[in-house]
């Protein structure tokens, strides 16, 4: 067995998927979209219970 050509967790290229979901949601332009389509949900749901 070679052991110089193996990869340890160290020293492994890190993949940018593996960061997990929070780090996804700590981005501004995604919760800046969150944050817009929550509103306009709930704008509509207010429209619907208090307007009709």
């Amino acid at each position: 067995m070679n052991d110089e050509c193996a990869l340890t967790r160290e020293n492994s290229p890190r993949a940018p998927e593996s960061r997990g979901c929070l780090f996804a949601l700590s981005q501004p332009p995604l919760m800046l979209f969150l944050t817009v389509i929550g509103v306009l949900l709930l704008l509509g749901a207010v429209h619907d219970l208090f307007v009709l």
